[in-house]
């Protein structure tokens, strides 16, 4: 039952979950949850680097917000953590505000996303148009694509700024500097990942090989047993390996940040004031937003790919909120729900919130027990999976041109727009801009399918039909009737059929009134016939219907 307030209750998934849970699925969240905290590790440290933060930045929030996300989600099998969408944005943030202010601004997002899935504007969240999402997901992709060419050609650039063009530029001037090994290393890393999958799926020329050479079992087995191995570990692994025994001049985890502390971080309060505060609304608004919007289309892909009950979007934002409120304390960075670690989650057999927690818990296993061989990894193969992870994020096959001909030029502009908007500027201003521009474009094509036509001209009667929603994009409609009604004979009674008159709003009212007035000053009458509930509930409310009735009246005792 809901609270007066409308408030929404605070139920986390495992809940239900946790009523018909047994054995099997618990040996197959197992496997599933470590199988996903060994894919996280390589690209919450990636994610993080690429942020401007120190790669246990990314690895804690990782293991705590993924842990606390799966714990209180509204989501069976979303796995949440750092995301490459906010690489640019925590990265700006950074150059601009520092780390202790991205903490704050982090955390208060937080703040801000637990109140909107407590107030239940989760759903609002799918009111943003598909173009926009699809325009700013390209380019983020672009952008994480142009943030890594630095590490993957090995460059020395003393600091990088935060603009794609200020970057580009300073890259440009640093191109003396290319490295051969880190460039060799990154692009190993790429074609490895691109060929991974594909070389042990079921139809792949390899799979059919070792069918005729063993039979379909060996076919079957083995090789399907290889190719779950996640690509990224196999690519960090065996590239770290490469780097280290052969001695490559490259800069790596342990030469850039002194490798990764072994123990737990402490908890610390950052400096907070409001001061501060105040400084960092568009930061933190930003966070909210994108996490938001990430987190929630994550966990419709979840529901899509895994079959489970659909997703609780306001309790999702409260889990995210609270993971968010929580990390910085730990020296975290944002965080929200991951496409690619769900998508292996449910591959991998995950069915519950339980996998989720045992992601996190296997990450965090896995980093007490092997930060110290951490600082040989080289950065260009974490620059070499943030590059593979680009690839797979962009929808490219939106921008052609044989896929563009489908859509509207609607369509067209507030994608393009969008993606040309984040590439340049910003993410926030793309998707504000974005949302403007389709409210815009919305209300075009709804006053379009608005008309006022001329039924009949017999005096002393003018009747009109009216069809579709009167508001406030539409009113300047009326003008034909309000210019017909100011030039027909004195005493005319003004007809308007609403059969097919389905919604009005306020200005839609006054235009009615603005014409009832017209039609009064020529000694006529104004009637409004066959009203459906929405209008008449309008009309009566604002008073024009005792007005409309006040006028037949003065006609009647004239």
């Amino acid at each position: 039952m809901s609270s007066p307030l409308n408030l929404t209750r605070f139920r986390p998934r495992l809940l239900d979950t946790l009523a018909d849970y047994d054995r099997g699925r618990f040996l197959r969240d197992l496997g599933a949850g470590a199988t996903v905290g060994i894919v996280a590790l390589p690209l919450a440290m990636a994610f993080a680097i690429a942020s401007g933060l120190k790669p246990e930045a990314g690895i804690w929030t990782a293991i705590i917000a993924g842990f606390l996300i799966s714990l209180l989600g509204g989501s069976a099998v979303q796995i949440g953590g750092p995301a490459g969408a906010f690489i640019v944005i925590v990265y700006g943030i950074v150059e601009r505000y520092g780390v202790a202010n991205l903490l704050i601004a982090t955390a208060c997002a937080g703040g801000l996303l637990f109140l909107a899935g407590l107030f239940g504007l989760g759903r609002l969240v799918r009111f943003v148009p598909l173009s926009i999402v699809v325009g700013f997901t390209n380019g983020i992709a672009v952008l994480i694509l142009l943030s890594q060419l630095k590490d993957l050609l090995g460059l020395t650039v003393e600091r990088m700024p935060a603009d794609v063009f200020s970057q580009l530029h300073a890259m440009a001037l640093r191109l003396d500097t290319f490295n051969p090994h880190a460039f060799a290393l990154g692009l190993a890393c790429v074609l490895g990942l691109l060929a991974w999958s594909r070389l042990f799926r079921g139809d792949s020329v390899l799979a059919r090989a070792v069918q005729r050479v063993g039979g379909r079992w060996v076919q079957t087995r083995p090789v399907q047993m290889i190719g779950r191995v996640p690509g990224p570990i196999v690519a960090l692994v065996s590239l770290t390996l490469v780097s280290w025994g052969f001695a490559l001049p490259v800069e790596t985890i342990g030469t850039r940040f002194g490798g990764i502390p072994e123990g737990v971080p402490a908890f610390a309060l950052p400096d907070f004031s409001w001061e501060t505060v105040k400084q960092l609304v568009t930061p933190t608004l930003t966070i909210a937003l994108l996490g938001a919007i990430e987190s929630l289309l994550c966990a419709r892909v979840a529901d899509q790919v895994s079959g489970q009950p659909r997703h609780d979007p306001n309790q999702e934002l409260m889990a995210q909120g609270i993971a968010n409120m929580v990390t910085p304390f730990f020296g975290g960075m944002p965080a929200t729900g991951t496409i690619a670690r769900t998508v292996t989650n449910i591959r991998s057999g995950g069915s519950s919130p339980i996998a989720g927690i045992v992601h996190a818990l296997t990450l965090l296993v896995v980093v007490l027990l092997a930060a110290p061989l951490a600082r040989h990894v080289p950065l260009a193969v974490l620059a070499g999976i943030l590059v593979f992870v680009g690839l797979n994020m962009g929808e490219w096959r939106e921008f052609t041109p044989g896929q563009l001909r489908h859509f509207s030029r609607h369509y067209r502009l507030l994608m393009l727009g969008t993606f040309f908007l984040t590439v340049v500027f910003d993410l926030t201003v793309a998707v504000q801009v974005g949302i403007v521009l389709a409210c815009a474009l919305f209300i075009r094509r709804m006053s379009g399918l608005f008309s006022v036509e001329l039924v009949t001209l017999q005096p002393p009667v003018l009747t009109y039909q009216l069809y579709g929603a009167l508001f406030f994009g539409a009113a300047a409609k009326l003008d034909e009737a309000m210019n017909a009604a100011e030039r027909a004979p004195r005493g005319m009674t003004v007809v308007l059929d609403a059969t097919h008159l389905i919604y009005i709003d306020a200005t839609g009212v006054d235009a009615l009134r603005q014409l009832h007035r017209a039609v009064l000053a020529r000694d006529g009458l104004l009637r409004i016939e066959s009203l459906q509930p929405q209008p008449r509930e309008v009309i009566e409310r604002s008073g024009l219907a005792e007005e409309l009735a006040a006028g037949r009246a003065e006609e009647r005792s004239a």
